[in-house]
């Protein structure tokens, strides 16, 4: 009986000892991180090194497939888990494009940016710009929109007057009450946020742990919103200073700007105009010295009819120093900023306006050298001395010009312009849909991630539409879904841009997320203002933000999200930040997540990947060379038992996880709790709504080995491998 047993045991010693382990798929691992690309954004015609990551002793070969060459990849590392191979590639000063060819046992399969695949599609390379690079300090920064007239006033002196102007049909007014709803039609409605009211609240802006502002536009413009640019060249007055605030205001049963004599001289009066500027290059260095950047918006499609070089309102026509409009006189020097369709002079209202809107006239690049020149420096003069500004975001950019060759051409020059004058600056457009012919290193930078953020986030997290306008009850909780949409929209992305993209819960353009959290359909129009916050789930908004704060990229509040703010899409959305009302409890949770982003550089620069998902779950890691971060949310209506394998990220097999953050139906807690990896495995039980922020190691070491120093695997091991 005993020879029996020896016997069999040898057979299974055999067995074990010559089994070559199947390829294991969930190792292999490469993406636009530090460790797998080095340098991250390489010179032209300087060399980079590609790594590629797979479970010890597993596979035979690995080979980089780049632009149809194969090149043998070197086993260059090796640790306690992991094989790590590497090319050094010489470039070029063209783009490269690349995925693996893996090899064990017989056994093939390729890697690019969608994971393992069976069949290769150049359209899921990799891509490496030479020379592409974006400001490091925009990296996972911490960014805060402002729409400045809803945040503070800080300066009464330059407030919007009652009847002081005329805008679409009616005059504008000032309001009082500064908790009282925007107007359905409240673009000529103005509450008096200023930059005096941003520079009074620089304090809790630092103490949020914000990097940068991305302000709304601020030149002067007759709007609100002030995407209808009146005069590029100045901040707007009633933003900035007004020294000199003669004139009056229009008489109730005025019709005429002309008449606006008050409105006339606060925004075409040089002192006034020459005070706003000195008075923002002053709030850019404050905010500097603070170690606050601050981005811009360009409206450079369109301007607005009030504009100088269009003058549709008159108000320019007489005063000294400034050319006649291209609505006034046929023989104006901006004739050809615009196209007209019949000969009417003067006041000649037969101009293309963008989407037809007459207040929006469409710029007309391909017409007139002298109008891109003038842009051109716009985009040179704000991000130099003396406002020294740190970027750009762009509006609609996809939608300038005439054609999608100009437009292309207009964006190089542009970029030209702003990186010859401030190399560190950053340029972020608006896009929806596909960005990537605007992003192969020559145009933007990066952009506002629709796509690759704020939908695929609401979708799972609300079901709801970005605008409030469709609830989805086969995407709510899609954690499929979910997981395609952050794949193809990041597949768009080189490093450069997956590192700086814009990432929003909310901006000024669609509803506010914690509105979203109560699955309402409508807008104010036909709900009305109360519905917006009836019914929000503040448990799942928290979930948002710690997506937020933990996805790649540079998370982006939206003023007042941290607060509780709600509101429908606009006008709703832009309703005044709440002083003295604030939730306060919310803006504490926002701070400790914006600390742990901060506090953690694999939320900032790590690699990303998806560990578990099944219906209302989903988890994924962070991770660095022994730095990692594993984020789990629940949003089901229940606790949920999760047993999940979180190895891949690093974490050793055994070993033990803390507790960095965990919120809930009932709050949030930040005290440290420990959590055990047993085997590769994280087992876990979260309460419902909840998600959780767990730590591995700080800066641990593995033992690296070389490949001389490489030795067999043990038995044991080799077991384990196979069913792990």
């Amino acid at each position: 009986m005993d020879f029996e047993k020896n016997n069999d045991s040898i057979r299974k010693s055999k067995f074990i000892t010559g089994y070559r382990p199947v390829l294991n798929r969930r190792a292999i691992f490469s993406d636009y991180s530090e460790d797998y690309i080095i340098p991250l954004e390489p010179n032209a015609y300087g060399n980079v090194t590609i790594r590629l990551r797979s479970i010890k002793n597993n596979i035979d070969t690995a080979m980089l497939v780049c632009n149809g060459e194969n090149i043998l990849m070197d086993l260059s590392e090796t640790t306690d888990e992991f094989d790590y191979y590497s090319v050094d590639y010489r470039l070029s000063s063209e783009m490269i494009r690349y995925h693996f060819e893996v090899s064990s046992a017989g056994a093939k399969c390729f890697y690019d940016t969608r994971g393992v695949v069976k069949e290769t599609n150049e359209y899921y390379d990799f891509r490496i710009r030479p020379g592409f690079k974006t400001p490091d300090w925009a990296k996972g920064a911490v960014m805060y929109q402002i729409y400045t007239d809803r945040f503070y006033n800080g300066d009464p002196s330059n407030d919007v007057l009652t009847d002081e102007y005329r805008y679409i049909g009616e005059n504008v007014s000032k309001v009082d009450d500064w908790s009282k709803y925007p107007a359905f039609m409240g673009v000529r409605e103005f509450y008096g946020g200023d930059l005096e009211g941003v520079i009074k609240k620089l304090d809790y802006l630092q103490d949020l742990g914000i990097d940068a502002i991305y302000f709304n536009p601020l030149f002067v413009s007759p709007s609100n919103h002030k995407y209808d640019i009146q005069d590029y060249d100045y901040i707007d007055p009633h933003f900035g200073r007004i020294v000199d605030d003669a004139g009056e205001l229009l008489d109730a049963k005025s019709t005429d700007n002309k008449n606006a004599t008050r409105y006339i001289n606060r925004v075409t009066n040089k002192a006034n105009l020459e005070a706003s500027n000195r008075y923002f290059a002053s709030f850019v260095e404050e905010a500097h010295k603070r170690g606050i950047r601050v981005i811009i918006d360009g409206v450079f499609n369109h301007c607005g009819s009030f504009n100088k070089w269009m003058d549709r309102e008159r108000i320019y026509e007489d005063q000294e120093g400034y050319e006649k409009g291209a609505y006034v006189d046929r023989n104006s020097p901006y004739h050809d900023f615009f196209r007209f369709f019949e000969d009417r002079w003067p006041y000649n209202g037969t101009y293309d306006g963008w989407w037809g809107h007459d207040t929006l006239p469409k710029l007309n690049y391909e017409g007139s050298r002298e109008l891109k020149d003038y842009v051109l420096r716009i985009a040179k003069k704000w991000v130099s001395p003396p406002y020294n500004v740190d970027g750009w975001r762009l509006d609609v950019a996809a939608d300038l010009g005439h054609s999608p060759e100009f437009n292309h051409q207009f964006w190089k020059e542009f970029r030209r312009a702003v990186k010859e004058a401030n190399p560190n600056a950053i340029i972020i457009a608006e896009h929806y849909g596909d960005p990537s012919g605007w992003l192969a290193g020559d145009e933007w930078d990066t952009i506002m991630n629709y796509d690759a953020f704020m939908e695929p986030v609401t979708w799972f997290l609300t079901g709801m539409e970005k605008h409030s306008d469709d609830f989805r009850q086969d995407l709510l909780g899609n954690a499929d879904a979910f997981d395609n949409m952050m794949r193809e929209g990041t597949n768009k992305f080189m490093a450069p841009t997956l590192y700086t993209t814009m990432n929003e819960l909310s901006n000024h353009d669609h509803s506010r997320f914690l509105t979203r959290t109560n699955h309402v359909v409508g807008r104010v129009a036909d709900k009305g203002y109360e519905a917006a916050s009836t019914g929000v789930n503040k448990a799942v908004m928290r979930e948002a933000v710690v997506m937020q704060m933990t996805w790649v990229g540079a998370p982006t509040i939206y003023y007042g999200d941290e607060a509780g703010v709600c509101g429908f899409t606009d006008p709703d959305n832009r309703r005044t930040y709440p002083w003295g009302s604030e939730d306060k409890e919310l803006i504490r949770f926002h701070k400790e997540m914006i600390r742990i982003h901060k506090d953690n550089r694999e939320l900032i620069a790590g690699s990303g990947i998806i560990l578990y998902k099944e219906y209302n779950v989903i988890a994924y890691g962070r991770f660095l060379r022994n730095n990692e971060i594993i984020v789990i949310v629940n949003n089901n209506d229940c606790d949920k038992e999760i047993e999940m394998r979180v190895w891949q990220t690093g974490i050793p097999r055994k070993s033990k996880l803390t507790r960095l953050m965990l919120t809930d139906a009932d709050g949030f807690a930040t005290e440290p709790e420990e959590y055990e990896v047993e085997n590769g495995q994280l087992k876990i039980t979260l309460g419902k709504t909840s998600a959780i922020v767990l730590k591995g190691r700080q800066d641990g070491t593995q033992k690296a080995e070389t490949k001389e120093d490489t030795g067999k695997v043990s038995p044991l091991q080799k077991l384990e491998y196979l069913l792990h």
